[in-house]
Formats: C-alpha cells, structure tokens, sequence
C-alpha cells in the first residue's frame, strides 16, 4: 500500500474511551436497508478527527464502493434526528470523558454541505487497513464484532420485527378506515338522513330529528305511541296546515281533552284513539312511510 494513502493519526492527546462491543452497538444504525456506522463515530472510535476519515475515502475510492460507503441524503439527515434525540443519552454516556453530546450531534450533522458517510461492516474493514495508529487494530476487531452481534439480534428477533411491523400496518388501516366513516359523518352532518338509523351509543338529537319527520307530512301524521304526554304537542305545532293527526295510545296516555281543545283549536285536525295492541313507538307519514321510534 503506497504511503501516502495511509492516515496519519491526529497529533492530539485524546482521552482513551472503552470501546466495549455493546456500546459500539449502539452506534449502528439501519439506513437504505442496511447496518452502517457514521463517519463522525467511526473517526471518535479510531481516533481520528472525522474529516480525515472522509478525506481518505476521497482519495481511495475505487476502494469504498456504495455497499462499502455513501453519503446520506439531507432527508435521511432529517428524519435521523428524532432517533439521536432518544438516543442522546447513549452517546452521552459513550463519549463523556471526551466530548459533551451537544457537540457529538453536532459533529455528526454539521451542516448541508458536509452530509455525513455512512460506512457498512465492509466499509469499515476496507477502512481499518489505512489506519496507522496503535489501537487500529484492536477497534476495528470490537467494530467487527459489534456489527455480527447486530447481525444475531436482528436474525433472533426478526419474527418479532415482522409482527409488530404487520401489527403497525393493521393499525394504519384501521386508522384510514375510521376517518373515511369519520369524514363521511362529517360531510353528512347537515344533510336529511335518508336511514334515521342510528348506533348505539351515537349522539343525535332526537327532538330535531321527530320534528323533521313531522314536517314532511303533506296529508295525514299517524303516531303509534302507548307512553305519549303532551311533550308530541310541541312537536306537532310544527307540522303544515291542514294536516290530520291521528295518535294511537293506551289508557295511560298523558294528554288530556283540555290540550287537544287548545290544540286543535291553533292547529287542527288532532285525533285521539285508545289501544293496548302496541308496544313500540311508531310514526306513519301520508300511509307511506313507517318510522320506528323506539320501544
């Protein structure tokens, strides 16, 4: 290997961190389907400031080919942010005896002209034979052997990926069907019911939806009803002139021959006839449209 494609170590006094398997672990991450390290970790684990890692991959890159090292895209910048967010405090931990997270993140994002490398375990391998430094060596087997850790996490625990990843897919659907009934209740809010069926539990105001039936009437209201008071008076002073009411109720019945006089006398025709051959509430519109109100 020509000399001048080796890197010199930095001429700095760095403080010398355990690079123990688990912590290296920490600091691989899967991007475009792939486990890699960043350029910024891997210069801090060799001891080497990062922009002399990348200077020479520029120099040797017929030997960094794309499954070896790429560079990350500004979204694949962005949307890494939120996992060193959570994971501030690994790195806090991993690198406190020589520099705070802050400058950790900082280093590995820099800015839009300088995107980070990302470097596969073959990447990293090509990459330990430039490096002269004492503990090369020594890093780039704790390297090695955190990437075949990965490998055997991800292989034992990949039906367990493969579940949640479904189980997140099923609450995406499930989540899209609920708005497309959500978005349909929404648009048909202030539109006539053509059902009036409602669930239970759903909220809807009953009261509007009776005086709503009531003023389709053009002939004749039929209410079928064994519990009736004077409360279906009110609603039926909304129904058009000239229509007949003709109300079916028991013996029980709480309207009295003083407020059908009032009534009939503001807004005639009411009828009143006794049954117990009912139970349920009912609601015929012009001998044409039944309505069930309910037991």
């Amino acid at each position: 290997m020509n000399e001048e494609n080796n890197i010199a170590p930095v001429n700095e006094e760095l403080n010398v961190v355990e690079y123990e398997t688990e912590n290296i672990i920490n600091l691989i991450y899967t991007i475009r389907g792939k486990q890699v390290m960043l350029d910024s970790d891997v210069a801090r684990l060799y001891h080497y400031p990062t922009k002399r890692i990348n200077e020479a991959v520029r120099r040797n890159q017929e030997r960094f080919p794309e499954n070896f090292c790429f560079q990350l895209s500004e979204n694949e910048v962005e949307s890494m942010w939120s996992q060193f967010a959570t994971a501030s405090e690994k790195i806090e931990n991993m690198w406190s005896q020589s520099v705070t997270t802050s400058k950790a993140l900082d280093n590995k994002f820099r800015n839009k002209k300088y995107l980070p490398y990302a470097f596969t375990e073959q990447g990293i391998a090509m990459l330990s034979g430039l490096l002269k430094n004492d503990i090369a060596i020594q890093v780039s087997i704790n390297i090695m052997n955190a990437f075949v850790e990965m490998r055997k996490f991800i292989l034992n625990n990949g039906q367990v990926f493969e579940r949640l990843t479904n189980v997140e897919y099923k609450m995406l659907e499930h989540d899209k069907k609920f708005d497309e009934v959500f978005n349909e209740l929404q648009k048909n809010k202030d539109e006539e019911f053509k059902q009036q069926i409602f669930f239970n539990g759903q909220i809807y105001d009953s009261y509007s939806l009776i005086i709503d039936i009531i003023k389709t009437a053009q002939e004749k209201i039929l209410i079928i009803d064994n519990y009736i008071d004077d409360t279906i008076l009110k609603m039926l002073a909304k129904k058009n002139k000239n229509v007949e009411v003709v109300i079916l109720t028991s013996e029980k019945s709480n309207i009295s021959k003083l407020d059908m006089q009032k009534f009939n006398k503001e807004y005639p025709t009411l009828k009143l006839a006794k049954t117990n051959k009912f139970h349920d509430r009912f609601m015929i519109i012009d001998n044409k449209e039944l309505y069930h109100i309910g037991a």
